[in-house]
């Protein structure tokens, strides 16, 4: 260690005496289990750097590589380069020509220098040789073992857990069954998911026939809690019913209209009975009972007006996008969002106590999204919904739950006016702040100047006392600004695309468009709206040549690069990896920064960008997929409902993002507050052509309304 000791001193002058020590012990210690100079580097390395001021990395490497040396010098059987061992480190240089005078001197010499001479007290015993070998081969097996277990295994996500105080009054009537309040009132619960805690001793009132929407930041735990409630791990009292929309209907033989039917079991058991007794009174059977009972399933049938319940749920499945034709199908033949369409209307049909919806206009175009946002504010039992659809929570709810900080503030009224009020609350509590804090500045300073004037000696303690006693100030809490930017493109002179007399129809052939004419630069912004199954995503199908047209031609620039963002990109994701991880897999070769500047410039940044990505919430995923598709360069963005799963605040950054944008882009989205913020041009799928709106959304959203009054009447 002597020698170490002095290479330390030598190159690192500055270093003191406790730094020194602990660094001969680390060395000392490691002896025997540094392999190379970079695991040296590893154990000291940050060290080395913190007391050297001109060395730089490489420098502090080969001074490992020394450490090393003098730690394990090499002997011939030790492997390693061409000549068989470390260079042995020479006290003085060696002038041949002198050694060269006396050819004894010559073997010795050359020997000493040259050649590895065997040195007995170096033999290595056989038994510590194998317990070396073992430790050896058990390293190996651990690396391999580590490295196949994070690439290939899946990984483990943690389950959410909940817990709860609940008052002893509220066990008590739970018991007898005394409660027949239908207020939801759960009080003092925790949330936490695996060790990060997403609410702490927060409170949540849901009042009957109050219709709430639920907001907040991607990933706070907005889903997890409605799933928290919908399982009964938050305590509700048992009378009331709750309903949560979040899987689609299991397909199967059972029509569309008799699916949403079939909900009411209080009248499918009555139905059924009816049917039972008429079968006994058509047998012949004689018994006055049955006669009896049969009057009070009528009765009863009347009651619940069972006869009114088909008409009602075709109201619903038809304001929900299903046609006479499509109510007469088995559930199997629809895809899985018409399926969650049928969920969605299942729960609408059964009216239960509690309704939980989790972004039910997802799976909705603009036409289903009005009527659903219509028929929802006549809902007449309590409703939450999770939404970032800006226009449905202005329209539907009755109150506003914000989620922030690990608690959940109630405000009254809708999304617009819970804006305004909380713009408000947070201004007040800034001014109070600054407020405080100048008077706290105030009293500080004259406790500074007189602090040792023996006539001021009583006011400065009252002032000292007076400080103590006043509430510990925090600075207003303000949310990090979510901000998304687009990569800067060369311009392209225009036309960059062209669609001409397209027309696309399926091998059945059913048409889906015919004779589309459509023309983009880099400064357009074309949405698309139109029912779903109208042909939208299909056209943006064949802009990006992912399906060839049946006649007409695309004509795309030979500069074009285009960037295709799907309804299920999100999905395609590789969950078994972290998002830097499917950035490096998908465009190989690019530094580690670039990956992380790609995803920072989409919010994904710090740890985040580090998390495995099956752990992220669905806004995380969709700015990943975003990320990933900016990662090849685009100059021109076919965007297909890329508002799915993101919160408020993205969208709008989203919109603010695409406004700076300098490539072109076409849109497919169902997101109002979107379309009024980016769109130059309206374009309408339907009836099998593509059409231009003049007078833009407003305009489109007034021939919706008008076809949904027809359709009412």
């Amino acid at each position: 260690m002597a020698a170490c000791t002095e290479v330390l001193k030598r190159e690192f002058p500055s270093i003191d005496g406790e730094l020194l020590t602990y660094v001969k012990d680390v060395l000392q210690s490691g002896a025997d289990e540094f392999e190379d100079g970079e695991e040296v580097y590893e154990a000291i390395g940050a060290i080395l750097h913190e007391v050297s001021q001109d060395k730089s990395a490489d420098d502090i490497r080969q001074i490992c590589e020394i450490f090393l040396d003098l730690l394990k010098p090499r002997t011939a059987d030790s492997g390693g380069g061409g000549g068989g061992g470390r260079a042995k480190i020479l006290g003085a240089p060696i002038h041949l020509k002198a050694v060269a005078a006396s050819q004894d001197a010559v073997q010795e010499d050359i020997q000493s220098i040259w050649v590895v001479s065997r040195d007995d007290s170096l033999k290595v015993d056989s038994k510590k040789l194998e317990k070396a070998e073992a430790k050896r081969q058990q390293k190996l097996e651990k690396r391999e073992h580590t490295k196949i277990t994070t690439s290939a295994a899946p990984p483990v996500l943690q389950m959410a857990t909940a817990s709860q105080v609940i008052s002893k009054k509220d066990n008590k009537m739970e018991a007898k069954g005394t409660n027949r309040s239908m207020d939801i009132r759960i009080e003092n619960f925790d949330v936490s998911f695996g060790d990060k805690v997403l609410l702490q001793n927060a409170d949540l009132l849901l009042a009957v026939g109050r219709r709430y929407g639920f907001v907040g930041r991607n990933g706070l735990g907005k889903t997890t809690l409605l799933k928290m409630i919908s399982g009964k791990q938050l305590q509700i009292p048992s009378h009331i019913t709750i309903l949560h929309v979040e899987q689609e209907v299991v397909g199967d033989d059972t029509l569309a209209l008799d699916s949403v039917l079939e909900v009411d079991t209080v009248r499918t058991e009555l139905l059924s009975k009816e049917k039972e007794l008429n079968a006994q009174v058509n047998a012949g059977s004689t018994d006055p009972e049955l006669s009896h009972e049969l009057s009070e399933v009528y009765m009863q049938l009347q009651h619940i007006e069972a006869d009114k319940a088909p008409a009602r749920a075709s109201i619903i499945l038809n304001g929900l996008g299903f046609t006479k034709e499509m109510q007469a199908r088995a559930t199997r033949t629809f895809s899985g969002g018409w399926r969650m369409r049928l969920a969605l209307a299942r729960a609408l049909f059964s009216k239960p106590d509690l309704l939980l919806l989790d972004e039910p206009t997802n799976m909705l175009d603009i036409k289903a999204i009005i009527w659903l946002e219509n028929y929802l504010q006549t809902w007449p039992t309590t409703l939450l919904v999770v939404s970032h659809d800006r226009n449905f929570l202005d329209t539907v709810p009755t109150d506003i739950l914000y989620l922030h900080s690990q608690r959940i503030d109630n405000y009254k009224g809708n999304y617009e006016q819970f804006d305004k009020t909380r713009t408000e609350k947070h201004k007040a509590q800034r001014r109070e702040y600054e407020a405080q804090l100048a008077h706290r500045n105030h009293v500080q300073e004259f406790i500074d100047r007189f602090r040792y004037n023996a006539n001021r000696a009583a006011s400065v303690q009252s002032k000292i006392k007076m400080l103590e006693k006043l509430p510990e100030l925090k600075p207003v809490e303000k949310e990090i600004e979510v901000t998304i930017k687009f990569p800067e493109v060369e311009p392209l002179n225009p036309p960059v695309l062209q669609v001409n007399e397209v027309q696309f129809k399926y091998s059945d052939d059913k048409v889906i468009f015919n004779l589309v004419n459509l023309s983009a630069n880099l400064d357009s912004r074309i949405c698309i709206v139109g029912e779903n199954g109208a042909g939208k995503t299909t056209l943006l199908k064949i802009v990006m040549g992912m399906l060839q047209p049946t006649g007409g031609l695309v004509h795309p620039h030979r500069g074009l690069r285009l960037g295709y963002f799907s309804q299920h990109h999100v999905d395609q994701l590789d969950m078994n990896v972290n998002c830097v991880e499917l950035l490096q897999n998908a465009y190989p070769g690019k530094p580690i920064e670039e990956y992380r500047r790609i995803l920072g410039s989409f919010g994904v940044s710090g740890d985040l960008a580090t998390q495995v990505v099956a752990s992220l919430s669905g806004g995380q995923k969709s700015r990943v997929a975003l990320a990933k598709m900016c990662m090849g360069r685009p100059n021109f963005l076919v965007l297909d409902e890329p508002t799915n799963h993101l919160d408020i605040e993205t969208i709008e950054a989203l919109g603010k993002a695409i406004n700076k944008y300098t490539g072109g882009v076409i849109l497919v989205s169902h997101d109002e507050r979107l379309i009024r913020m980016i769109c130059k041009e309206l374009w309408v799928c339907g009836e099998g052509t593509v059409k231009s709106v003049e007078g833009g959304f407003d305009e489109y959203r007034k021939i919706v309304e008008r076809e949904l009054e027809a359709a009412a009447s």
